[in-house]
């Protein structure tokens, strides 16, 4: 190769080899709570790791996702305050805003504005991280506004209102489930008859299909999975869990489960042969999927002191074992098929406290996982089969929501560029990372 070759090649090499990371999407690029990129902390500096920058925010509990140079994320505003609410519904008129920083310096570059009732419980704001593909941005408000917008000038593609478009109401936390893409569609829980599920097509909004009826929308994200040589589509609510063609809504099977207030959150995790749920009072469900066409066989439900029962966090398996913060806020590491709990922690949110619907967002990167808790502290530990081992922890942020009396701050953060992003009903911040 001549001098010129290999010049141009660098040249041409160079973008992609320094390129880092983008987090799309909740839980990630892959969907699956990994952080791939290398070059990390081993240990975090004293005083803590250096924030890049902050911008203010309002309110909300919505993570941010990272692309295309941007940091997208929405809030919420108004005028009357409404406190946690619990389980119980309150109303107020507010407004919304959708909008995207500058992902180097946390600038806004573009924002949109639409006027909203709230009718629901925790009202401080959207509950969704936005969804990036290509050239589209995709939001989902807690009353069920869903936008399509270009991601550098924030225009607006498409919208709608999927509470009054299917004549429905938001569940009683909101519109939470995040919206999922799969090939030109993209899915959503809508809620209303015949509705639960909605599949558009992503590039205009237009309705492609419509399935099943639901009491409620639930907050379980849809899921694309295969088993039986099949790609079939998780549907989980509060009265059963149901699989579906993904390219018609035609039902494939159908199980009976009972949500306690309606609260099953997490995604299904698929354990080789086995799906797994879990939800609020101690509810679990762990299915065996049939291999020779789509079906499944109950092998536990709700079986005391087995399996976990998460509620705001979403677990991760790994070599067979399901590792998730149970709704009693411990860590636990979970044997799959049996359900035998290997071991419990404390450790990733307070050691020697309790915390109901205690909450540490749990990220996987090379043999540690990163946690970033209710007190607003980011984590780093070691989780196998043998054990929790806490490596170090620092406080990042103030907790500025209430729940259960007390203050959290509950954010699914973004891992990208070797930073992290993180928010609360304040601001904000971007934290390095990097070695």
């Amino acid at each position: 190769m001549t001098a010129t070759l290999r010049i141009l090649a660098a040249l041409l090499l160079a973008p992609l080899a320094a390129r880092a990371d983008d987090w799309p999407q909740w839980m990630g690029p892959k969907r699956d709570n990994v952080w791939r990129e290398t070059g990390l902390l081993d240990k975090f500096p004293a005083g803590g790791p250096k924030v890049v920058w902050r911008a203010p925010v309002a309110g909300g509990y919505a993570g941010p996702a990272v692309a295309a140079g941007m940091v997208f994320c929405s809030e919420y505003k108004s005028a009357v305050s409404l406190g946690e609410g619990n389980f119980e519904r309150k109303e107020a008129d507010g407004e919304e805003t959708v909008f995207a920083l500058e992902q180097k310096t946390g600038a806004r570059v573009w924002q949109h504005k639409y006027p909203v009732r709230y009718t629901i419980s925790y009202p401080s704001g959207p509950r969704c991280t936005p969804l990036v593909d290509g050239k589209l941005v995709y939001f989902l408000g807690a009353e069920g506004d869903l936008l399509a917008c270009d991601t550098a000038t924030g225009a607006i593609q498409w919208q709608k209102n999927l509470r009054k478009d299917y004549a429905t109401k938001a569940a009683l936390w909101g519109y939470a489930a995040h919206l999922v893409l799969d090939g030109q569609k993209l899915l959503t829980l809508a809620g209303g008859e015949g509705s639960h599920v909605v599949a558009l097509d992503k590039a205009t909004g237009k309705e492609l299909w419509k399935a099943e009826t639901s009491p409620e929308q639930g907050y379980s994200p849809p899921t694309v999975i295969e088993a039986a040589g099949v790609r079939q589509l998780i549907l989980c609510g509060p009265t059963a869990i149901k699989a579906l063609d993904p390219e018609t809504g035609k039902r494939l099977w159908t199980t009976p489960y009972t949500a306690d207030s309606g609260s099953l959150i997490m995604t299904p995790l698929q354990v080789g042969e086995y799906l797994f749920i879990g939800g609020y009072n101690n509810k679990n469900l762990l299915l065996k999927l049939t291999a020779d066409k789509p079906g499944v066989e109950v092998v536990a439900l709700n079986k005391l002191k087995h399996y976990i029962s998460p509620v705001n966090v979403q677990p991760y398996t790994q070599d067979g074992v399901i590792y998730g913060v149970d709704s009693d806020g411990k860590l636990y590491a979970v044997e799959v098929p049996s359900g035998k709990r290997l071991w419990e922690s404390e450790g990733p949110i307070a050691e020697g406290k309790k915390f109901g619907s205690g909450t540490a967002f749990l990220v996987r990167q090379a043999d540690r996982v990163w946690m970033f808790n209710e007190l607003g502290e980011l984590v780093i530990a070691k989780v196998t089969k043998e054990g929790y081992t806490e490596i170090d922890r620092a406080k990042l942020m103030e907790p500025t929501s209430t729940a259960f009396g007390r203050k959290v701050v509950w954010c699914m953060p973004a891992f990208a560029d070797k930073k992290m992003y993180v928010r609360n009903d304040k601001e904000m911040i971007c934290v390095d990372l990097a070695k």
